[in-house]
């Protein structure tokens, strides 16, 4: 995959991503945000992985899961551009993939892919760990994990220097934070 950012040109929708720890809302949220805006949404991968597989993927299967979702971007990006939608809302960047193949397999190879890839965004909400915590049976390790990868999240978006907003609250204050944020790029 090439993992160099490719420049936008004029018209193109603005890409911007959701990330969070498991059980932080991003997919709500990211659904709602398209539909509030009129953008289109795109699904974490991580997510249809694991339910097409009915397990968590394995150590070499991250670099996939991350193809994957930049694919899923690109195509939703061409969607938009055609059908004239001004967002795109990517729920779960291949950024936060890099994170999970460090956290559980101590493997950061998959970083400067994910850094390059990230500049494709105009603006990262990152969603704080505020809401409650709840098992899936599948994906979702626990309170503690959720902590764990939501503080090496930050740790890798500080090293970035991207433009991003923290987004916290319950349901319509939560909304209401990240539309916020989002009416910013248009200012």
């Amino acid at each position: 995959m090439d993992c160099r950012a490719p420049v936008a040109p004029r018209g193109v929708a603005v890409r911007i991503c959701l990330i969070g720890a498991e059980c932080t809302g991003k997919t709500t949220l990211a659904q709602a945000l398209a539909l509030h805006f009129g953008g289109l949404w795109v699904p974490e991968q991580l997510r249809a992985f694991c339910a097409l597989h009915g397990r968590t993927p394995r150590m070499e299967e991250q670099a996939t899961i991350m193809r994957a979702q930049f694919e899923q971007e690109e195509q939703a990006a061409a969607q938009a551009l055609q059908a004239g939608c001004g967002y795109v809302f990517c729920d779960s960047p291949p950024l936060l993939t890099a994170v999970y193949s460090d956290f559980y397999f101590s493997d950061p190879s998959l970083f400067d892919c994910a850094h390059a890839l990230h500049a494709r965004y105009a603006l990262t909400l990152v969603l704080q760990p505020d809401l409650p915590w709840q098992p899936d049976g599948l994906q979702r390790a626990s309170e503690v994990v959720r902590a764990a990868v939501h503080s090496r999240i930050q740790q890798a978006l500080q090293a970035m220097h991207v433009p991003q907003i923290e987004v916290a609250g319950l349901h319509e204050a939560r909304l209401q934070v990240a539309i916020e944020a989002v009416e910013t790029l248009t200012c």
